[in-house]
């Protein structure tokens, strides 16, 4: 499967109810992709980096950076720096950046309907 395939079945598998999504299954996928990254877009990565932001907490920070940051520039590129900006700060609202539910419903609208083949048209 493509990273965008892999990224479309995710989204089949857990929707965007993050209550009911496990943190620690997120955080496996991302320590395993990290682990043995398949290269391609970013977008698998991106997405499940997206979903521990969207449920997770400060003690999150470690693991995102190091997806942003360990493997290349295009991986980095593509995980939001306002994520971790964000959980690190609490999701304190401030005049200058985006609130945390913003980012949610951001991150939601970029990725409810998602598919794999729109993606890939533009390759």
């Amino acid at each position: 499967m493509t990273n965008e395939q892999r990224a479309e079945a995710l989204i089949q598998k857990y929707g965007f109810d993050f209550k009911k999504i496990s943190k620690e299954e997120i955080r496996l996928l991302i320590k395993t992709e990290i682990t043995h990254f398949q290269e391609g877009s970013s977008e698998y990565l991106r997405l499940l980096c997206g979903y521990l932001y969207c449920i997770g907490d400060i003690s999150d920070v470690s693991l995102i950076e190091r997806a942003k940051y360990d493997l290349n520039m295009d991986v980095g590129c593509m995980i939001d720096q306002e994520w971790i900006d964000s959980l690190k700060n609490g999701g304190i609202e401030d005049e200058y950046v985006r609130t945390r539910d913003e980012i949610i419903k951001s991150f939601i609208f970029y990725y409810k309907d998602f598919k794999a083949e729109d993606y890939e048209m533009y390759l």
